[in-house]
Formats: C-alpha cells, sequence, structure tokens
C-alpha cells in the first residue's frame, strides 16, 4: 500500500458497501465493531454483512446495517454452479467496496467476480485477487482480532468512536428463554451461572469432569443456578457434565440457538467457558466472563482471542510446550490439564462477592 493509494481510498464515498467475514460465530462478532465505524462515517451508505449461516443470528438485527447476506457453501450455494449462482445474485447489487476481513481464496474470488470495483483485505490466500492488501500478521498474535478487523476501516482513514461488541437481541429467544427460566423457577434475584464445556477443538476444552465439580461448587457455595450451554455439536460434553454433577443444573446442551444462548448470559451473573465463540457473545450482552484458555500458539492465545470486558479473568498455563501441537498434543493437554478447579471457583468468587 503506498501513500497516493491510501489517500485516494480516505477520500472516496461509498454507497454501498459489504462486509464479509465466512469463519464462525466469535469471530463475526469480534468484527461488528467494524459495522458502527462504518454506519458512523457512511450515515447514508447501504451497509451488508456478508456470512455463513451459523453466524447469521450474529448480526441479524444490527441497528447499522441494511443487509444480511448469507453464503451457504454447504447448501444451497454448494459447488462450482451454487456459488456461480450467488456471485450473479451478488454482482446485481452493485456494491462498490467490499471489506474481507478474514483472508480466504473462497472470499477473495467471491468478490472479485462480483465485479466489485474496490476489495480491501490481507494479502494472504488468493491476496492477488483484491485491489487493495494489508500485510498479514495476524498469526502472531500482535493484538487483539477486533483491533486487526478494525485495521480495515481506519485504512479508510475512519477513527472508530467505540470498539464495543454488537449483537442484538432476538424477540422470540428473549421469550422462549424467559419461559426457560420462569419454568425452572429461577427468579431475578438469583445468582445464575452458566458453563460452557464445548469448543470447536479438544485442545480447547478442559475437562468435563472439572466442570461438574465447578457447578456443583458454585451451587454449594453460592446458591448458584447453573445453566449448562453449547452447540449441537457438544451436547454429549454437556450431558456428560450434567450427569457427573452430584446437585442440579439446568441442561441446556444442544438445544439453544445463538440467540437463544445472547439471553441466557443476558440473564446470567457469570459466564464460564472454553475458549469459544460464546464468550464473545457473553461479552456482547455486557456480562464477566472466566475463560479457560489452551494452546501456546501466539495466533491462538488469549491476547488475540480473550475475553473484551474490564471483569473477565482468564486462565492460561504456558508449559513450555515449542512447538505447540494444537489438537495433536502428545502430553495429554497438560496446558488445560494445569488449570485446577479451585483456581476458577476463586476467580468466581472474586466476580460474585463484587
Amino acid at each position: 500500500m503506498n501513500k497516493a493509494q491510501s489517500v485516494k481510498s480516505k477520500a472516496k464515498n461509498y454507497k454501498k458497501i459489504l462486509i464479509v467475514r465466512l469463519d464462525r460465530i466469535g469471530d463475526v462478532l469480534l468484527s461488528t465493531p467494524v459495522i458502527k465505524a462504518l454506519r458512523d462515517r457512511y450515515p447514508e451508505s447501504h451497509i451488508a454483512f456478508m456470512v455463513r449461516p451459523y453466524a447469521r443470528e450474529v448480526v441479524e438485527g444490527n441497528p447499522c446495517l441494511n443487509e444480511v447476506i448469507v453464503y451457504d457453501k454447504d447448501g444451497c450455494h454448494r459447488g462450482f454452479f451454487g456459488t456461480a449462482i450467488f456471485i450473479n445474485e451478488l454482482r446485481r447489487k452493485k456494491f462498490d467496496l467490499a471489506i474481507v476481513l478474514h483472508p480466504t481464496l473462497r472470499s477473495h474470488i467471491i468478490t472479485f467476480f462480483s465485479g466489485i470495483p474496490e476489495r480491501i483485505g490481507y494479502d494472504r490466500k488468493g491476496g492477488w485477487l483484491l485491489s487493495k492488501r494489508l500485510p498479514h500478521t495476524k498469526q502472531f498474535g500482535l493484538k487483539h482480532e477486533r483491533d486487526y478487523a478494525l485495521d480495515m476501516v481506519k485504512y479508510l482513514g475512519i477513527k472508530p468512536k467505540d470498539k464495543d461488541l454488537c449483537m442484538p437481541l432476538n424477540k422470540e429467544s428473549e421469550k422462549r428463554m424467559g419461559e426457560v427460566f420462569n419454568i425452572n423457577g429461577i427468579k431475578s434475584s438469583d445468582i445464575v451461572v452458566a458453563l460452557n464445556p464445548g469448543a470447536s477443538c479438544p485442545s480447547k476444552r478442559w475437562s468435563p469432569e472439572r466442570f461438574a465439580a465447578l457447578g456443583d461448587s458454585l451451587i454449594r457455595d453460592y446458591g448458584a443456578r447453573v445453566i449448562i450451554v453449547s452447540g449441537q455439536t457438544d451436547r454429549a460434553l454437556g450431558n456428560k457434565v450434567a450427569s457427573a454433577m452430584k446437585e442440579r443444573a439446568i441442561n441446556l446442551a444442544g438445544d439453544t440457538t445463538v440467540s437463544d444462548v445472547a439471553s441466557i448470559l443476558r440473564r446470567s451473573n457469570l459466564f464460564i467457558s472454553n475458549d469459544s465463540g460464546p464468550v464473545h457473545i457473553a461479552c456482547a450482552v455486557g456480562i464477566p466472563v472466566i475463560a479457560i484458555f489452551g494452546r501456546r500458539d501466539r495466533g491462538l492465545s488469549p491476547e488475540r482471542w480473550g475475553p473484551t470486558g474490564e471483569r473477565d479473568i482468564i486462565f492460561h498455563k504456558d508449559m513450555g510446550c515449542d512447538p505447540c501441537l494444537a489438537h495433536k498434543c502428545q502430553k495429554g493437554f497438560k496446558c488445560l490439564e494445569a488449570i485446577t478447579v479451585e483456581e476458577v471457583i476463586a476467580g468466581a468468587g472474586k466476580i460474585l462477592k463484587r
């Protein structure tokens, strides 16, 4: 990027802007400050966000968006012809700027063949298909993912007014989870703690047995009402936690949508979770988080992916593994094993006693 390109980019007044992020729920949530920054700078522009189906609820209803575009590569847009149809539909929308927040060859191909004249992204995975490229240094974990995302709008000459995450609440989920709380006799005066034993990779998962012991301690020590949540793929983990507990928890593992989780967390006092998307949902709805991290890789570290609230607590033990083999770990995930139930309970006490 040369100086002339940067000045030219800053001078433009884009009428139709497409933000593209085709990875996970948490990644999309950490990109929501970009939406607000663009809306502040371009109050009259049409701003759309392109996501995968499972991340739709993260941005649907966002007051700063005009449109949510869903790209379903495993469904109706599957294969060459499905993607070609999607590209043709996108071309008809006539966007004049695309901001690709996460570099994938698929994202770059789609925005290129959609005829979007300006395409900003990272110089990685087919970055030559972009019209303007930023150096890719995310793997070094030099700053938070939220800040990496905001680098894109800073490139346009925009100074973000805030970095707050945004997760709109869904009316149907609010009603449904309100009924769940009523059925289970949860009062507004109760201490509610939600637990998430799931994560996308074994190298991120604290053991179900420890989550169970944690849940029992929260109930006995604080009289807490404990709710277990997880995605559908981690239902078995949630069930394992519930069955290992001696005290009664409300097990909703695998039975909630993304919006349902936001409605549960909004009603909770604390969320304790592995490194996963719901951590950032909790931050977006404003409740404190205790996040459990494994791995030693800087690009996967809490410095890049940790919760963003002021009261949040992170547990992350460096066992000196070099290199970190992640899910191929040959040491029994010692970094996770080193995190004890007692220290997580102590962390919970610091938050719940305030």
